[in-house]
């Protein structure tokens, strides 16, 4: 079983568990000003620095996001500037939409609810959420001349209707509750930390804050990570690749991982487990290996539009 919510929705109720933890001090409405720092070979972050007080602590973990301000402040305290390398991938479009009361649950059909569509060179895909609120996805590359006229609401439906598992869900007469946002700058950045006490940047739903555990050395971070980033590298080059029609037309391997997914519960859970750093990537390659043997005829196919079918949507 998958739950899916909005991300505020969890940011509420992971706020509320913390609040519960009694050995959890939550400060909210302080801003850091500054890390405190050992100087040393290496360096050590010994807390951070709020107002005029010292907060002290064994681990200092940075939760602000890849815009962060806490390189820059290792830097000045005569840290050498944090590694990192990335791989953009896509680009997309999106558009968050409620269903109609009537509607909970999304459609009705004798089978599993479809939730994604391809085409050779874009992606459809449908977010169930809470409160009878979904969001519906398109997917092109950065390269594709016609990216820029799905911010156009009208060009943008028309679009995700030509794909199966959009229209679906479209056709369940929903509101609009934004116009078509464009997300960008998916970046998947990583490498290893300067000082020993602060963890790789990561996005998270809270500021920087203090706890007090034994430091882990920024090497035993990076070599425990780094296969799941290699892995999602990976995966984000051969998505770009496919969409802009440079990857090879009969990609079987790729096709697998989703469908075998939708129809093997033990497969949907070990992608989970490695979308939460629970299991590696490695894991689910055995079970789609498998697959793919036991289903030689298995081949790709789209159920999105062809390229004219798609070109003749948009306005010239």
């Amino acid at each position: 079983m998958t739950l899916r919510t909005r991300r505020i929705v969890l940011e509420a109720a992971l706020a509320a568990a913390v609040r519960r933890e009694p050995a959890v001090e939550v400060r909210r409405g302080r801003r850091v000003d500054a890390l405190a720092v050992r100087a040393g070979r290496p360096a050590r972050v010994t807390g951070v620095r709020v107002g005029g007080e010292t907060l002290r602590a064994d681990l200092v973990i940075d939760a602000a996001g890849r815009r962060s301000p806490v390189p820059g402040r290792l830097v000045a305290a005569g840290c050498r500037p944090p590694a990192a390398r990335g791989r953009k991938p896509p680009d997309g479009a999106r558009l968050s939409v409620p269903l109609v009361p009537a509607a909970r649950g999304g459609p009705r059909d004798r089978g599993r609810v479809q939730t994604g569509s391809a085409s050779a060179f874009a992606l459809a895909g449908v977010f169930p959420s809470d409160n009878d609120t979904f969001a519906v996805n398109l997917v092109l590359s950065t390269g594709d001349p016609t990216r820029g006229a799905l911010t156009g609401p009208a060009v943008f439906e028309a679009a995700a209707r030509r794909f199966p598992a959009t229209a679906a869900w479209l056709g369940l007469d929903p509101e609009p509750r934004s116009a078509v946002l464009a997300m960008a700058g998916l970046d998947n950045p990583a490498g290893p930390p300067s000082p020993t006490t602060r963890a790789p940047p990561s996005p998270a739903w809270s500021t920087p804050e203090t706890a007090s555990s034994t430091p882990t050395p920024p090497w035993a971070t990076a070599r425990a990570l780094r296969p799941w980033f290699d892995a999602q590298v990976t995966a984000d080059r051969g998505n770009e690749r496919r969409l802009a029609g440079s990857a090879p037309p009969l990609d079987r391997r790729a096709a697998a991982r989703a469908a075998c997914a939708f129809e093997d519960p033990v497969v949907m859970r070990a992608r989970a487990h490695v979308r939460h750093l629970l299991r590696s990537a490695d894991e689910v390659e055995r079970h789609v290996t498998a697959w793919l043997a036991a289903r030689p005829e298995f081949a790709r196919r789209h159920d999105g539009p062809t390229r004219e079918q798609w070109d003749a949507l948009i306005p010239a």
